[in-house]
């Protein structure tokens, strides 16, 4: 270690993880959950950046990016109710977005400010595309990674291939061969960066076996919703958005046509667009190049 680092360190520790959980309120009646969260930085710095992951993921995806980002933010990584660290829902049917979205409602007033920036991917950034674009928005500047206004069927089509088919793993390993079968489209990722997003992914059970750290009860509404067998069309909602809006696209995505991306620029909050080469869906934040991208958007340099 050179002497510039060793003075850096010294200066400048090493960011800390804190955890919390937010009390909210199921829309069907059916009781309170509690929703997890991970905190990165100062916790009375007013600038607040929200990461909230995809589909099947967990906020623990967003360690790395959030340790880059700490001495400018408050770093607030949820786990969506069923996902992590989350309560489970009672009815599998409350899994929606007019659930999570008023569960964010209630995350942003815990942490006590009037605005925040957001980051989403996939589902996350579908959540934050419906805040965004609702009168009154706490959301000021925007961040949809790998994911617009369009979802194709065939795209629905193969994250239905895998979710709530609840596998179980006798062994660590064996999770993780599955989760890059799955997960392969992250892009090259380092044997640590997988191993990280595996031990954030599974639970040990009661007989020694490993399993998905999600509720299989998310496959439920998910199905009925493919079962109309059409694109998910979102423009009205996106072109309500009047935030700075960045769009995110992994160069090989099967979720965000390019046509969409294009669009995108053109409609509504007229986004910055970027896309990351050599990634499907959905780039994971997990190296400096991409971290550039939204340090850039978010600091104002873009």
């Amino acid at each position: 270690m050179g002497i510039c680092d060793s003075l850096h360190r010294l200066f400048f520790p090493r960011p800390t993880m804190r955890e919390g959980r937010v009390l909210c309120a199921a829309l069907d009646g059916s009781g309170l959950h509690r929703m997890a969260y991970t905190e990165w930085g100062d916790r009375d710095n007013p600038k607040v950046l929200i990461c909230v992951h995809g589909l099947t993921r967990n906020g623990r995806d967003f360690d790395f990016l959030a340790q880059a980002l700490a001495r400018d933010y408050r770093v607030v990584c949820p786990d969506v109710v069923g996902r992590g660290r989350s309560d489970w829902l009672r009815q599998h049917n409350g899994y929606g977005f007019p659930q999570y979205v008023s569960d964010m409602v209630a995350l942003i007033a815990r942490l006590g400010v009037d605005e925040v920036h957001w980051l989403g991917t996939s589902m996350g950034g579908l959540i934050g595309m419906l805040l965004a674009s609702l009168e009154r928005t706490p959301i000021t500047r925007l961040i949809l990674n790998d994911v617009g206004p369009v979802i194709t069927r065939e795209s629905l089509r193969r994250i239905g291939d895998y979710l709530g088919v609840a596998p179980r793993f006798p062994d660590l390993a064996a999770a993780e061969a599955f989760i890059r079968e799955v997960s392969a489209p992250f892009g090259a990722l380092s044997d640590a960066q997988w191993r990280h997003l595996t031990l954030h992914s599974v639970r040990q059970t009661a007989d020694g076996d490993w399993e998905m750290r999600y509720d299989p009860g998310i496959a439920v509404p998910f199905r009925a919703g493919m079962a109309m067998h059409q694109d998910v069309v979102l423009w009205p909602c996106y072109d309500a958005i009047r935030c700075p809006t960045l769009v995110i696209r992994g160069a090989e995505s099967d979720l965000l046509p390019r046509e969409s991306l294009a669009q995108m620029a053109e409609r509504g909050p007229r986004a910055w667009t970027r896309e990351i080469p050599g990634v499907g869906h959905a780039p994971m934040f997990l190296d400096e190049a991409q971290v550039a991208v939204v340090r850039d958007f978010l600091l104002g340099t873009e």
